[in-house]
């Protein structure tokens, strides 16, 4: 067992010496860096606590017409979020850095269960195998 868990820390070095890995921690900076950006997440985060606020409150006090509003701020807050250019290149970086951590996660559960990691084919495996009909 010690030798596996040495290997899976051999894996973590490779991660984070990998490109993909060091273009997220370069999109999470210039994010975090981001002072348009910052400003969004932060009103986006006032507008999700107005949210629970109101829906913290006893049904009948509850403001139905306010916490419409608040979701329509929330999503169009939400929109400009996601619009960001900072936030649009962080988020392309963690896909493809998914892309390799579902990979690896797959090979091992395709080991675990007794399959050949070998066969693991990335254009074939998602990494999430409730929805693959081939291991089972």
């Amino acid at each position: 067992m010690e030798q596996i868990l040495e290997m899976a820390k051999e894996i973590g070095h490779a991660i984070q010496q990998d490109e993909r890995f060091v273009k997220v921690q370069m999109a999470q900076a210039a994010a975090d860096n981001d002072a348009v950006l910052q400003e969004l997440i932060g009103e986006f985060n006032l507008k999700r606590m107005a949210i629970n606020g109101e829906a913290a409150k006893p049904e009948a006090e509850q403001d139905e017409a306010k916490v419409k509003q608040l979701n329509v701020e929330l999503r169009e807050v939400y929109a400009r979020v996601m619009a960001n250019e900072s936030m649009a290149a962080y988020n392309e970086a963690k896909t493809e850095l998914d892309k390799i951590l579902n990979g690896v996660g797959a090979i091992i559960n395709m080991a675990a269960q007794g399959l050949n990691p070998d066969d693991y084919d990335e254009h074939q495996c998602s990494g999430n195998c409730s929805s693959c009909g081939g291991c089972h």
